[in-house]
């Protein structure tokens, strides 16, 4: 009987890319691949990267060089590049990085199990010239469903599933629906509510290489959650690229609100939590489903970006600081305990040291549970790229620092805040570490790898999945420090 062969996937990126990992995993396993944890252990290292920012591809790239050092001295014998780096550079990126034995974009993802066996033999699969994908479906949105294009996490084609899929792989639903098989066991898992942006942010790549506006059917999206629910996922998160504009090519753009509800009750999910919000697309239905509606989690991932008005004109967005602390104050109105977050972009072209204040007034007044904050940086194939008045590196370092530090001192004070607040908590994972065991989990205002987390006074009844009431005793930087309703109850 010959030896089966072996593949690990490694996942850079967002929570988008382990999605599109699990897929692979899914077809792989499909066609009689034995998935492996570990690189080393594999006849093939797929690497799923991230082509954002530079940072990020950087991360890639050296993840590429660190699988094909096991080549050396591991069973490893090729390593392929997959995700978004690999689509948007296709043959550049073959050029430009001869470690890697193979670079695949998203049109190969269908065949995915002959296009590995061919490099572990030693062909030679040529890499596909980069392309705009916005071009290769409609212009209008509602003719985009029935387009034949590759989108990953969707599976487009309309195929039947293989009969006998192996145990814990399954078409989540549905002839359009993409095999899929879970990578790890948390009981936390994204899935894809839809693919690509119409939006023309003018710092942004991203559109390009994963073309436009898609999205997947509510019965694939319903199909999909149970099916994880069935794996022991407790938690669902929703991921996107712009999760507000769901709906608009099927000809409802409110259809996010009826759908909350039904993955609401799917049974066995504890916790819907949407992410990916645009501010200038939220609308009042919108934001009620999302405060209102159990087990729907009240957590705002809203794209603010900046507040600075003429920094947003020129990013192509909307808003200013009075609109976006009123949408803020909106939400907390219906709901108190709502978790925000967001991201923000500093030194972009043009900002000026009133822009920078205007940003600091904003995130003053915002109390956000989490911040993210990245320094601008060219972008090819952008428009930001050839608008004059850069600032120079050291002035968007300082910049970057400056604003770091701020969103650093007020999610920490954020956290404070909820100190007395009574939090609904998924357990993540029980740890041993020097002082015994550690209960980690997260509340309803915190995202996987994003956000912080709840770190529990003690362990006892605690175990990954189990969904716990607690209350928030103190807090370690964004981190909030939780005692175990039960517990707390016990020992009075």
């Amino acid at each position: 009987m010959p030896e089966r062969r072996t593949v690990a996937l490694v996942t850079l990126g967002c929570a988008r890319n382990e999605v599109d990992s699990e897929e692979l995993a899914g077809r792989l396993a499909a066609d009689g691949w034995d998935l492996v944890e570990d690189a080393s252990d594999a006849d093939v290292a797929v690497v799923n990267t991230c082509g954002f920012v530079e940072a990020a591809k950087k991360d890639s790239v050296d993840a590429l060089l660190e699988a094909n050092d096991l080549k050396d001295h591991g069973r490893t014998q090729a390593v392929v590049a997959v995700g978004c780096m690999a689509e948007r550079y296709g043959k550049d990126l073959a050029e430009a990085l001869p470690e890697a034995d193979g670079v695949l974009g998203f049109d190969d993802y269908a065949d995915i199990s002959d296009r590995l066996q061919t490099i572990l033999n030693g062909g030679i699969h040529a890499s596909h010239t980069p392309r705009d994908r916005r071009k290769l479906l409609p212009i209008s949105p509602a003719e985009r469903q029935d387009a034949a294009v590759a989108l990953p996490g969707h599976a487009q084609e309309i195929a039947p599933a293989p009969a006998d899929l192996p145990e814990g792989v399954a078409p989540v639903s549905g002839p359009r629906a993409p095999l899929r098989r879970r990578l790890g066991t948390s009981p936390v898992a994204s899935v894809k509510l839809a693919s690509g942006c119409d939006r023309r942010c003018s710092f942004c790549a991203i559109p390009s290489f994963r073309g436009s506006f898609i999205s997947r059917r509510p019965s694939d999206v319903l199909g999909e959650t149970r099916w994880l629910a069935e794996q022991g996922v407790k938690e669902v998160m929703l991921v996107s690229e712009n999760n507000t504009s769901y709906g608009k090519d099927l000809g409802d753009i409110r259809l996010l609100e009826t759908l909350l509800p039904e993955l609401a009750d799917v049974e066995g999910i504890e916790r819907i939590r949407v992410s990916y919000l645009q501010p200038a697309e939220m609308r009042p239905g919108l934001i009620d489903v999302l405060t209102s509606t159990p087990k729907v989690a009240p957590y705002f991932d809203l794209s603010f970006q900046h507040s600075a008005p003429g920094v947003l004109r020129a990013m192509r967005r909307f808003g200013d600081t009075d609109r976006f602390l009123e949408l803020l104050g909106t939400i907390r109105g219906k709901a108190p305990q709502a978790g925000a977050r967001s991201n923000f972009i500093v030194g972009f072209p043009g900002e000026t040291e009133a822009d920078l204040a205007e940003l600091e007034r904003f995130l003053t007044g915002a109390r956000l549970d989490a911040i993210g904050v990245f320094g601008y940086s060219d972008e090819e194939g952008t428009e930001a790229v050839g608008y004059e008045d850069k600032l120079h590196a050291d002035v968007i370092a300082e910049r970057l620092a400056h604003i770091s530090q701020l969103a650093e001192e007020l999610t920490s004070q954020r956290a404070e805040e909820r100190v007395g607040e009574t939090l609904q908590v998924l357990v993540e994972s029980v740890e041993s570490e020097e002082d015994g065991p550690v209960a980690v989990g997260r509340a309803a205002h915190q995202a996987p790898e994003t956000d912080g987390q709840v770190v529990f006074t003690a362990r006892e009844g605690l175990v990954p999945g189990r969904m716990v009431e607690a209350k928030a005793v103190g807090t370690e930087g964004v981190d909030l420090v939780a005692e175990h309703h039960e517990l707390a109850e016990a020992a009075r």
